[in-house]
C-alpha cells in the first residue's frame, strides 16, 4: 500500500512540475497539487489506522 501512495506522490509531483514549467498549463499545476495534498492525507489516515492509533 505504501508503494502504491509513493507511486502516486511521484506522478502528481511530475504534474505539478509540468504544470509549472508549460506556459498555459498552470492548471495542471493546481490539479496535480491538490491530488497531491489528498493521497498524503490518505497515506497518513492509512498509516495511522494500521498502527492502531
Amino acid at each position: 500500500m505504501l508503494g502504491l501512495i509513493g507511486f502516486l506522490v511521484i506522478v502528481w509531483l511530475v504534474f505539478v512540475v509540468v504544470g509549472l514549467v508549460v506556459k498555459g498549463l498552470f492548471w495542471l499545476a493546481i490539479i496535480g497539487i491538490v491530488l497531491l495534498v489528498a493521497t498524503a492525507v490518505w497515506g497518513w489516515i492509512k498509516r495511522n489506522a494500521s498502527t492502531g492509533t
